[in-house]
């Protein structure tokens, strides 16, 4: 079937639902009757010759040859948004626009607060959805649409993802005011004789501070696994464990805390923090506007 015959109104329903998982939410993201909504997908099952979606209750779950297509189908709903975006100027004080962010919570706590301070002066009606994903993911969620931007420690993407670096930071040791060990600053010797605490959000496998470690040779002893940093912060406060973090979010996540914040005891590298973005986005002015927000931000937190 030729495309000029396809109501191209039928892929916005079919992202709607898959996305909403609602025919009733579906209806109510595009200001459309639940009819409506009904026909839509009428017309789109019969069109793929597949249910799309099958109903398990209230909830719409999707068929396997949806969940094969759907990535497709948002890029190209987002490509033809950018290019129509592209002849329209961006007016971010009377947009109503809703931005996915793909954010962990390190860069939840560092980035959203200055940010939505910033937007409720320039931009009072957009609205940000931070969203956490599997950085194996970032590209796809990027190619898809469904992230607008992803803020993370580097990671591997192809050419279409572009990426810019917005900040560095540092590790640092967090350790209880009165820890029997330590009188003064921390060495070496000391830290990898205590007890520390890893925050990581898998079940297994080395943290970042870890591989730095085991360059020089050395190994620590890992006495809690958990997977918040503020949750090890307060265990740190009532135990001798240390706990090893980035600088930044270590003097928002301690500071109701008071653990005293030492040096990490061995010379490695800065962490840097990128932004990233899919190319179809690059002259989206949606986009190109919260990115030059995003990066104005932290340029003025150093």
């Amino acid at each position: 079937m030729h495309i000029s015959r396809v109501d191209l109104n039928l892929f916005v329903v079919l992202e709607a639902i898959y996305s909403e998982g609602n025919i009733t939410r579906a209806s109510r993201k595009l200001n459309l009757t639940q009819p409506a909504i009904s026909h839509a997908l009428a017309r789109l099952r019969q069109l793929f010759n597949d249910p799309l979606f099958v109903r398990q209750g209230a909830a719409m779950s999707p068929t396997p040859f949806t969940r094969n297509i759907i990535a497709q189908v948002r890029q190209a709903l987002s490509l033809f948004e950018s290019s129509m975006a592209g002849q329209v100027e961006f007016d971010p004080g009377n947009s109503h626009r809703l931005f996915h962010l793909g954010l962990r919570d390190v860069f939840e706590a560092t980035a959203l607060p200055p940010l939505l301070a910033r937007l409720r002066q320039l931009a009072p009606q957009i609205e940000i959805a931070s969203v956490r994903i599997d950085r194996r993911d970032i590209e796809n969620e990027l190619a898809s649409g469904s992230l607008d931007l992803a803020l993370d420690i580097p990671v591997p993407v192809g050419d279409q993802i572009r990426q810019q670096r917005v900040s560095r930071d540092r590790l640092i040791v967090l350790a209880r005011a009165d820890h029997p060990a330590i009188n003064g600053e921390l060495d070496l010797p000391t830290y990898l004789a205590q007890s520390h605490v890893l925050v990581s959000s898998r079940r297994k496998g080395m943290g970042l501070e870890d591989f730095e470690l085991n360059r020089e040779g050395y190994r620590r002893s890992i006495g809690l696994r958990c997977q918040h940093y503020f949750a090890a912060c307060r265990v740190v406060c009532e135990t001798d464990l240390l706990l090893t973090m980035p600088e930044q979010y270590a003097r928002i996540a301690n500071a109701q805390f008071g653990n005293v914040i030492h040096a990490f005891p061995l010379q490695t590298q800065q962490l840097d923090a990128h932004l990233y973005w899919h190319s179809s986005a690059d002259d989206n002015p949606a986009n190109r506007w919260l990115r030059q927000q995003l990066s104005t931000l932290f340029s003025q937190q150093g």
